[in-house]
């Protein structure tokens, strides 16, 4: 029997699993009539109280003292909110109270202590909440009135290190910081009063707010002595099921939230809103009278000027202009309008910036109100002013409002009619009504006429803009759209304090009496070198032998973590290898010769290239490694191209196979220069294929599309080959891949994995963040002592390079504690020995501290030689736990008998918050449990928050469906295709999208991508929907004039802006952002604030634990901020310098943003230069060329440009900079004994002198000639005038070549220059033409810039006082409008035959003087 594990309910729901004996919320419990408004006393009778049986009251008194003892918290029972949401009604739920400093000195002292805490010794770079949360630890500490000091410096050590004591220094420090915050005491006190208060309430009036039932008492010797619940083992019970009194009493109630939920995916509002999917008003929906409409039907007795008072009150409650926090909103507004009007409040609170923004500036009488309202907005910290205000100035967005209000006026009429259709058993009233109704709703097209439900479909053939925004994932890879999770037979779950744990068995396979594994010498021979070291091949690719070896059809293969997929994508570069063999070298190589190779020259190896696509570049070293060794014997040259590593055309020409990420070779792909060998290829291998469904999904559906239609359009076969991890919906992955489901789709379950896995998911139940932060590490030892005393060693993942080392001293401490370290070393044995004498070689102090315990770490910041001490122990057995990062899934092949993967959140800096793991890394570290040559079974740990537990049990058990991403990015990826020339018009768009795994999924799933049922019926090929997909996207680029779109024709061209944003990967909000605000005169600040704007850092946010930081790094850079530390804009900026500064910083997520920021940083400069050139902005390109440069090299252009070679010691540069009187110029003239005694070290002398003449540098010399008064030819000579190495400069060197006007601001002509080894000593000339500006200026300036090299440019001026320019010619006389002359005015008969023609053109008309001229004195001939 399947059991299932069910996506809680959207609503708010009481069970006998929910309470915990701590004071609730009475909503959705009790009647909202008899709940009345917030803080009035609810008045019980007498009568009603003697009611309560006597058996009830004893129930509830026993339960709540049960939940007490046992601190436990609720396990899912508050419905999709989950457990740890805020205490806001908008948010739902309840959490712990948190201490918010009211004073300015005590914000400032509690700012400073979580800095304190976020520091590497303490707790690193963790979520707020858990910092915020130890610091309230910490101040109950300190605030205690019951300790000394000896004994609360003690316990601060234990919570903040683990140890016993902290530094004098620090406790001072502490304590200074806990007197600052003197506001502390009367929190608490006030937190007591208003839990005592609540308590007294809630029990003398109403009692404790819990629904018990008959299965209350039967819960209560729930668990045994093992922690295990009181089901049976075999049965895992609905982690959010109700009693089955609820279940029957609901019944109805479950039928409409579904229904509601389904209207949710398509956007349209349901009769009951859950908490978290209250709706976002649009602004045109809101005006100055809002306020008065939804308080009307409760205010039915009030008049117009009461209703005006309280709309008046509601919007002062809602003005965030004085700083009022959510909370204290909420709890106004509950005393304005009372528990009644609940789902209004939640409304109000969901919409509070769009409702008082847009009611205030409908009502503003005046300019200056409004522009005062309007900048209010447009600093409103969260960002939502300034969204409300670009909706506001948005036409399209109030169109889409009014399309989507008119689709839930149909679709409400529509259940409507359903309704009393099944109501009315004879159908006649009912039908009527119905008809009627749907007879008076019409909608106004954009052409302005008016279109009846009747002609809705042929509506629907003009192509509407459509809300990207409202139609992508939230969630993004984390987007779960199963409803439910069907766990396979025997799992089983338990509760224990303060964690849930979900166990799922090991799925074991007993292969089928008749399998039979394909060995190797069954392969043709010369396939034998690829496979040296096996006998034979596995289960999955003996299966799939023939199909990748013997043919050539599409493939997808879906198969778990070490089934072999590498060697499948072996024999699919064997057919390609088969297919261009030469037959007849096989007798030469038998008869004569030695060769190196025995398959040497058996291979046509210029006719082909295979790709390789692999998601990361860790994974991409490691597939280069391996196929490399493989195919050697075959001559196969296998060469990676990644993110920081490009290859030369020759080095492509030479090599067969390319190894890439999907990012690399969608840019190789949009440029036309990449045609040359991609036309060769034959097999492109999509490793992790289910990509697809995290946020870089849609490279890969570029890179597919892009595949499928240059084979159809070129006829050149070019095979697909996707491997993938184990999903659900593959068949449709195989859809996309244009895979033949009879031949080339492959699906193997978990039973195929060489190592059977069992599963456990812990889900964290308790409330206070540090407590939780704190738990893992206690769950953590028990999971490593139960496998060490089973003798197994285990792989602890974690997120940070600092957690390793804290994970492991945690660890060992508490080992410490319980005595138990012998769990970990035996004492006295030779583990312990060998630990003691590999200990001196150590270098990292982390590891120092831990090893000689049994426990390690392992992170890419560690030594290589530590590294590998590790991983040699590890293998040996003598590590039993190592804490290490996801490195050592990806790039060591390292597995152990147990994994737990700590925690699931991981700062995601492209989102600017913590966010969960991606797929791909949860999969990757889990396939490291189980060895195969020792182990039959593997253990999985997945540590996470219990809101969370579905979606990881949905993902290891194969019920995670894979979805498009590709509406996030649809507008750039269109763009890449015209570019590319691909697509030209809009139907050619919409061609396009049929080739998209978008595509594949809305036929599948129409509802889940905002399609109606009617409409995917109506359209069954969703023609329609996709024009409305282009046509909005096309729209987009209009607007950030990327293209051109001519709405009638439909065609679509590129504009300049388009191909750089193409070029670079920049987003179109971004070039709309450059294109608007760029200008030729900028400085370093206005360019580095342009920077700070840029697309690609929207979600860059300001942490409170950073301000502090951010401030000092504020002080430390160069170029000046202006805006507050606090500002994004302003982080962005700062930690850009700091990277350019090589500034050490101490919070990991700065370190992650600055990594992130640092990535975009050179090819945005490269854009904005770019778009320089194209403008003729001679200054403008210089900067962003150099600051392109300087992020390149992390110099600044005020230091020596001898930091950008890598061998030059700091201290030499340092003292180079020191001499400033010196100009760069002038090195070149020193000799080496001057450059060594410059620096005060004599043996650098020889060094430097080498160095400065590599230095790129050309000498120039023109020779110009003015061909017209407009037109000047200019003769440009270069001469390489440095060292060529090809070590240092690569095989070529690329100039810019500019011609400025005599101020230096406008370029007049541009071209690049390439420079190459071979004719790196050669004199080289380039000519073109200059345009002559008039007047004519006294000079020009020619200057010769580096592409790659700071400070490597020459300017050559050109002077025009000498030049004679050619003699100015008159203007050509002006052709008046007159009416031809017939030729009989000639007069003369003998004239008038020489033509034949009736009447003279133009210019013979208006030279009628002189025709008798030039008839007598020219020919007729000349037409004149």
């Amino acid at each position: 029997m399947s059991n299932k594990v069910q996506r809680a309910s959207n609503r708010s729901r009481s069970s006998a699993t929910d309470a915990t004996g701590e004071v609730e919320s009475l909503w959705n419990v009790l009647p909202p009539e008899t709940v009345g408004r917030m803080g009035d006393r609810v008045s019980k009778s007498e009568s009603s109280k003697k009611e309560r049986s006597a058996e009830v009251a004893e129930r509830m008194e026993r339960s709540s003292a049960k939940r007490r003892k046992k601190m436990t918290t609720r396990s899912g029972g508050t419905g999709g909110d989950g457990i740890f949401s805020s205490s806001t009604i908008l948010e739902g739920g309840a959490t712990d109270s948190v201490y918010r400093p009211s004073n300015p000195s005590a914000r400032e002292a509690h700012s400073n202590l979580v800095d304190l805490l976020s520091s590497k010794e303490y707790l690193g770079s963790q979520p707020r909440e858990v910092l915020t949360s130890a610091a309230e630890e910490v101040l109950t500490i300190l605030k205690s009135r019951d300790e000394k000091d000896p004994q609360k410096k003690a316990d601060l050590g234990r919570l903040l290190t683990g140890s016993k004591s902290i530094s004098d220094g620090v406790y001072n420090k502490l304590v200074l910081l806990g007197r600052q915050m003197d506001d502390y005491e009367e929190y608490r006190d006030r937190e007591l009063n208003v839990n005592n208060d609540k308590d007294t309430n809630m029990d003398d009036e109403m009692g404790v707010a819990v629904v018990f039932n008959d299965s209350e008492e039967e819960n209560e010797g729930g668990e045994d002595e093992e922690g295990r619940s009181d089901v049976e083992e075999d049965v895992v019970v609905d982690i959010n099921e109700s009693s089955d009194e609820e279940k029957d009493s609901d019944n109805g109630s479950d039928v409409d939230d579904e229904v509601d939920e389904e209207r949710l995916v398509q956007g349209v509002g349901g009769k009951k809103k859950a908490s978290n999917n209250t709706r976002v008003l649009s602004v045109h929906e809101i005006d100055a009278h809002y306020l008065q409409r939804r308080l009307g039907p409760s205010l039915e007795d009030a008049d117009a000027a009461e209703s005006a008072r309280l709309s008046d009150e509601i919007l002062s409650v809602l003005d965030f202009r004085g700083g009022t926090s959510i909370r204290e909103c909420e709890n106004q507004l509950l005393v304005l309008l009372g528990f009644e009007r609940f789902d209004l409040i939640k409304l109000l609170l969901a919409n509070r910036v769009r409702i008082w923004g847009c009611v205030s500036i409908k009502r503003a009488t005046d300019e200056t109100t409004r522009d005062a309202i309007e900048k209010s907005l447009e600093e409103e910290e969260s960002g939502e002013g300034r969204r409300t205000l670009e909706e506001l100035r948005s036409r399209s967005m109030a169109e889409d409002w009014k399309g989507e209000r008119m689709k839930s006026v149909r679709d409400d009429t529509l259940r409507k009619k359903e309704v009393i259709d099944k109501e009315d058993d004879e159908g006649g009233d009912g039908a009527t009504k119905m008809s009627k109704a749907l007879d008076s709703i019409q909608v106004r097209s954009k052409e302005g006429e008016d279109v009846t439900m009747e002609d809705t479909p042929d509506s629907s053939k003009v192509a509407h803009e459509l809300d990207l925004e409202s139609l992508v994932f939230r969630d993004g890879n984390h987007t779960m759209t199963n409803k439910k999770c069907d766990l396979p037979d025997k799992s089983w779950r338990a509760m224990k304090p303060g964690y849930e744990e979900v166990h799922v068995p090991a799925v074991r396979s007993i292969p089928p009496a008749g399998e039979k594994l394909v060995p190797i010498e069954e392969l043709p021979e010369w396939t034998h070198d690829a496979f040296k070291g096996m006998k034979s091949l596995n289960r999955v690719q003996s299966k799939m032998a023939d199909v990748a070896l013997k043919t050539s059809e599409n493939i997808l293969l879906c198969a778990p973590t070490g089934a072999g997929k590498t060697n499948v994508a072996m024999l699919s570069i064997l057919n390609v290898l088969g297919q261009y063999r030469k037959e007849e070298k096989d007798n030469d190589a038998e008869e004569g010769g030695v060769k190196e190779s025995k398959h040497e020259g058996m291979f046509d190896l210029s006719s082909f290239k295979i790709i390789y696509v692999a998601p990361m570049k860790a994974l991409v070293q490691e597939v280069v490694k391996n196929f490399s060794k493989r195919l050697a014997p075959y001559g196969i040259t296998v060469r990676e191209l990644s993110g920081d590593s490009s290859l030369t055309r020759q080095q492509i020409a030479e090599t067969q196979m390319i190894v890439t990420t999907p990012e690399k070779w969608d840019i190789v792909t949009r440029q036309g220069e990449g045609r040359a060998y991609t036309q060769l290829v034959r097999l492109v291998i999509i490793d992790e294929i289910h990509l697809l469904h995290d946020d870089r999904g849609p490279v890969l559906e570029s890179i597919v599309a892009r595949v499928i239609r240059q084979v159809e359009t070129t006829a050149e076969p070019v095979r697909l080959v996707g491997l993938s991890a184990t999903l659900p919906n593959y068949a449709d992955v195989a859809t996309f891949l244009r895979v033949k489901p009879e031949k080339g789709m492959f699906f193997f379950d978990h039973s195929y994995r060489p190592v059977p896995l069992q599963m456990q998911y812990i889900g964290i139940t308790e409330r206070n963040a540090f407590r939780r932060f704190q738990l893992q590490n206690e769950v953590c030892y028990e999971k490593a002592t139960l496998q060490r005393k089973n003798g197994n060693q285990m792989l602890i993942f974690v997120h940070s390079r600092a957690e390793t080392g804290k994970t492991a001293k945690a660890l060992r401490d508490i080992a410490l504690e319980r005595d138990q370290l012998s769990l970990f070393v035996k004492e006295g044995g030779a583990t312990e020995e060998i630990l003691r004498e590999e200990l001196s070689t150590v270098k990292n102090a982390d590891l120092k501290d831990v090893l000689p315990f049994g426990f390690a770490i392992h992170h890419a910041g560690m030594a290589r030689p530590d590294r590998e001490l590790v991983e040699d122990l590890f293998a040996d057995g003598h590590i039993g736990v190592l804490c290490c990062t996801a490195t050592l899934a990806w790039g060591v092949n390292l597995p152990a008998h147990a994994v737990i993967i700590k925690g699931t959140q991981i700062y995601d800096p492209s989102k600017g918050r913590w966010a969960e793991l991606s797929p791909l890394d949860v999969l990757q570290m889990l396939g490291r449990a189980g060895r195969p040559q020792y182990d039959n079974e593997g253990e999985g740990i997945i540590m996470t928050a219990h809101t969370e537990l579905q979606y990881y049990l949905s993902l290891t058990n194969l019920q995670l469906p894979v979805e498009s991403q590709m509406i996030k990015t649809l507008p750039d990826n269109l763009n890449a295709e015209i570019v590319l020339g691909t697509i030209q018009t809009i139907s050619e768009a919409v061609d396009w999208l049929s080739y998209t795994f978008l595509y594949v999924r809305m036929l599948k799933n129409p509802n889940l991508y905002g399609i109606s049922d009617k409409a995917a019926s109506e359209d069954p090929t969703l023609k329609h929907r996709r024009m409305d997909l282009a046509h909005t996207a096309a729209c987009m680029l209009e607007r950030s004039h990327l293209v051109r779109y001519d709405r009638r024709s439909g065609a679509l061209q590129a504009t300049p802006l388009g191909r750089i944003a193409s070029q670079y990967y920049i987003s179109h909000t971004s070039m709309a952002l450059y294109s608007r605000h760029l200008r030729p005169n900028m400085a370093d600040i206005d360019l580095l604030r342009l920077f700070s704007m840029s697309g690609e850092f929207t979600h860059i946010t300001v942490r409170e634990e950073e301000k502090l930081e951010l401030s000092k790094l504020a002080m430390r850079v160069p170029i000046p901020v202006k805006e507050s530390p606090s500002e994004p804009s302003a982080k962005i900026n700062i930690l850009l310098q700091a990277y350019i500064s090589r500034l050490k910083l101490d919070g990991f997520a700065l370190v992650s943003d600055m990594a992130f920021i640092q990535q975009s940083a050179a090819r945005i400069m490269r854009a904005i230069f770019e778009i320089s050139l194209r403008r003729g902005w001679s200054g403008l390109a210089k900067l962003t060329l150099n600051f392109a440069n300087m992020v390149a090299y992390r110099i600044w252009r005020s230091q020596s440009p001898l930091r950008q070679f890598k061998n030059v010691p700091e201290v030499v540069t340092r003292k180079l900079e020191r001499k400033s009187d010196i100009e760069w110029a002038r090195y070149a003239d020193l000799t080496p004994s001057d450059l060594g005694e410059l620096v005060g070290v004599p043996k650098m002398g020889r060094t430097l002198h080498k160095l400065v003449h590599q230095f790129p540098k050309l000498e120039l010399s023109a020779h110009i000639q003015p061909i017209t008064r407009s037109i000047l030819r200019v003769e440009l000579n270069l001469v390489p005038d440095f060292e060529y190495d090809v070590k240092v400069h690569g095989y070529v060197q690329l100039f810019h070549i500019m011609v400025e006007d005599v101020n230096g601001e406008n370029i007049l002509h541009h071209e690049m220059f390439l420079l190459k080894s071979t004719g790196a000593e050669d004199e080289h000339i380039v000519t073109f033409t200059v345009n002559i500006l008039d007047p004519l200026p006294p000079s020009y300036f020619i200057r010769v810039i580096s592409d790659r090299w700071l400070h490597s440019e020459t300017v050559l001026p050109i002077s025009f006082n000498k030049m004679i320019l050619p003699a100015k010619f008159y203007p050509p006389t002006e052709l008046l409008d007159l009416q031809p002359l017939p030729i009989s005015v000639l007069g003369e008969a003998a004239f008038i035959k020489l033509y034949n023609f009736n009447e003279f053109n133009p210019i013979q008309t208006q030279g009628e003087r002189l025709l008798s001229f030039v008839i007598t004195n020219y020919s007729h001939g000349c037409g004149v």
